[in-house]
């Protein structure tokens, strides 16, 4: 049996050691917020945090699970997530969407490591994180309001 937190909710599966935590949280725990991209943790669309570190859930077994993972589906909940999401919502960032989780998953542990990130911070921060749709420049606009709103409202 693995023991999992997912989103302060705990779960004890019945599953196989080296499963990938994806398939953990998508086909066991049910929540289907975060994707399968590329299956080798390269483009970041299943991107969730693990003790707050942005983390590729689908090349992590859940063997290798150390504390609290969080999801897309918690981001609602948090302060840093919403402002994201709101930036997201506001400068029109998604298109097809299908990224759209993980970018924001990486953004928000960004922005809570650094409040205030430069620009090319940003850029480096999510670099790893593929939109095939291109909407580079919207993330990085949302990231630098959400960044803006955090100051703010501190």
């Amino acid at each position: 049996m693995i023991k999992l937190t997912i989103n302060g909710e705990q779960h004890e599966l019945d599953i196989p050691d080296n499963m990938p935590l994806l398939w953990a949280i998508r086909d066991i725990v049910g929540m289907k917020g975060t994707k399968f991209g590329c299956g080798i943790g390269q483009c970041g669309a299943c991107t969730v945090h693990m003790d707050g570190v942005a983390t590729r859930s689908c090349s992590t077994p859940v063997s290798a699970v150390q504390g609290e993972i969080t999801t897309i589906e918690a981001m609602a909940d948090d302060p840093v997530g919403q402002k994201v999401q709101q930036a997201w919502l506001d400068l029109g960032v998604a298109q097809c969407g299908y990224c759209q989780g993980g970018q924001i998953m990486n953004a928000t542990a960004l922005l809570k490591k650094t409040p205030a990130p430069e620009t090319g911070e940003i850029v480096d921060a999510m670099e790893g994180n593929l939109c095939r749709c291109g909407t580079y420049n919207r993330i990085l606009a949302a990231i630098e309001r959400a960044a803006d709103q955090k100051e703010a409202n501190s």
